[in-house]
């Protein structure tokens, strides 16, 4: 997949976050437009479907992204991080 550029994912979520305080939702025709645009190049740039989950995955690209932020990433199951004591001895 490709990634996008810090600083593509700071203005957008800039621009999201600027129309979503600003209430375009529901405002006019051209602001609702705007910010459906906005919300669906953040999930094409995160390769995500939700823009909660695009702006979550955006922001922990960003630097200066905390270890602590992954954690709304992780899947319901966590990963095996290392392997089973009958393939480590051999057994």
């Amino acid at each position: 997949m490709l990634m996008a550029h810090p600083a593509v994912l700071e203005d957008l979520i800039a621009q999201y976050e600027a129309l979503t305080l600003l209430g375009a939702e529901e405002s006019t025709p051209e602001a609702r437009q705007r910010l459906a645009d906005i919300s669906y190049t953040l999930c094409v740039a995160t390769g995500t479907r939700d823009v909660d989950m695009a702006l979550i995955a955006a922001r922990h690209r960003l630097s200066g992204a905390r270890p602590e932020d992954d954690s709304l990433l992780q899947t319901t199951a966590p990963l095996q991080t290392s392997a089973p004591a009958e393939q480590v001895s051999g057994v």
